[in-house]
């Protein structure tokens, strides 16, 4: 539950209660939101559940020797890091890997662009999250000035290639936007500067990338218009409520497969068309 409905629950009061039914009088005679707090509860449940499958799908790709690549993308505080955090919570770490790269060595910046990412692909029997992926030369380069405008359009080119060669290799791809709001955005920075816990995700490259709103925009549309493929689509997760933005962004993932006792029973499986859908052109977007 929320820190502002934790405080009307007191260790004497815990003692007295036995059902969920005194658990939500107790809450509604403090003045407690019982609104919010019925969510967070239903948000914890449904979590867990699909966590559950989560967990009988990796051991199904490990059986099958299947190799599953999850890419997150989107802008800064669009929730990435937390939405991977709670795809892997309970995943086995032995076939499960996360790759948040750094920038390019010198080395590297010699090398084919894709190269540093093709080291990171899933092994048979693997899922591999991407934190942030080959993408980053799509918008977070070119609006930063970061690569040149021939590196971009090279890269622009050659990803339907690279991506249509892993498709055919049998790799699973699947591409996550997560759009977030200008106001959310804005929200969540100043959460950020204000709370201890979260400065450490504060960049200068994050201050300046909020000046940038309208270029980020120009660059993202590109990005979808050339790389939206049949066998390689993008999907476009509303990432204003994180804690839906979560749950259907496993659920997607999830009605992917048909694993080892795959179960509807105590979670709704397929995720809700108004939070998940592929990109299409004539889609509006949500970053207003």
């Amino acid at each position: 539950m929320g820190g502002k409905d934790v405080q009307y629950i007191r260790a004497q009061d815990l003692e007295q209660i036995g059902t969920g039914k005194e658990m939500r009088h107790h809450l509604k005679e403090k003045g407690a939101n019982l609104k919010k707090v019925n969510a967070e509860i239903q948000y914890e449940d449904d979590l867990e559940f699909l966590q559950i499958e989560l967990v009988k799908l990796q051991k199904w790709l490990l059986k099958k020797r299947k190799r599953l690549a999850i890419l997150f993308e989107g802008r800064d505080a669009a929730g990435k890091g937390g939405t991977i955090r709670r795809f892997k919570e309970h995943l086995n770490p032995r076939s499960m890997r996360v790759v948040a790269l750094a920038k390019p060595s010198e080395i590297e910046k010699g090398q084919w662009y894709f190269m540093r990412y093709i080291k990171e692909l899933p092994n048979p029997g693997e899922i591999v999250f991407f934190d942030r992926s080959w993408y980053n030369r799509a918008v977070v380069e070119p609006v930063m000035g970061f690569c040149k405008a021939p590196e971009y359009e090279k890269f622009i080119r050659q990803v339907p290639e690279f991506e249509h060669m892993l498709y055919e290799d049998g790799i699973v791809i699947v591409k996550f936007w997560f759009d977030i709001s200008q106001k959310e955005q804005e929200k969540r920075f100043n959460s950020r500067k204000t709370n201890p816990l979260k400065q450490w995700k504060l960049s200068p490259v994050d201050e300046k990338s909020r000046s940038k709103w309208k270029e980020y925009t120009i660059y993202k549309e590109r990005m979808f218009s050339a790389t939206h493929t049949t066998f390689c689509p993008w999907i476009i997760v509303d990432a204003n409520n994180k804690l839906n933005m979560r749950l259907e962004s496993m659920r997607y993932v999830l009605n992917l497969f048909e694993y080892d006792n795959k179960s509807e029973e105590r979670t709704r499986m397929y995720p809700d068309p108004n939070t998940v859908q592929r990109y299409h052109r004539s889609v509006i977007s949500l970053e207003q």
